[in-house]
């Protein structure tokens, strides 16, 4: 079965670091790092990776190693952002952390005692 451009079938693991902090590791054996882009936009972020072009004299018994172009997207949850991408030993991993802004955060209010004069209108509490 001929396989589609663009498609993708790098493997990939979603890692918990911690509450706030996540790891997705994309293997991309292979490639080097001008050959692999990452984008966010819109919540969604895009690993793409294409081989240059150039024409080699090599000449392979067998070729199992893919060298075809890949994209790969992520629907982000909300408040998840990219902080930092590495390439090692054909890992690439994207570390990802959850900022919640302030103004979304819970918000414990302190429970303060009755006013004595509200409690006096209101013919309470004598």
């Amino acid at each position: 079965m001929a396989q589609r451009p663009g498609r993708s079938l790098s493997p990939y693991d979603i890692e918990v670091i911690d509450e706030n902090r996540y790891a997705i590791t994309l293997a991309v054996a292979g490639f080097a790092r001008n050959e692999l882009d990452i984008q966010m936009a819109k919540g969604v972020l895009t690993v793409r990776g294409r081989k240059d072009a150039a024409k080699s004299d090599r000449r392979f018994l067998h070729q199992g190693i893919a060298r075809r172009a890949f994209a790969r997207k992520f629907n982000l949850a909300d408040h998840i952002e990219v902080t930092d991408a590495s390439l090692r030993n054909g890992l690439l991993v994207i570390s990802l952390v959850r900022k919640i802004p302030e103004a979304m955060k819970p918000k414990t209010i302190a429970i303060g005692e009755a006013d004595v004069a509200l409690t006096r209108e209101t013919g309470q509490g004598e």
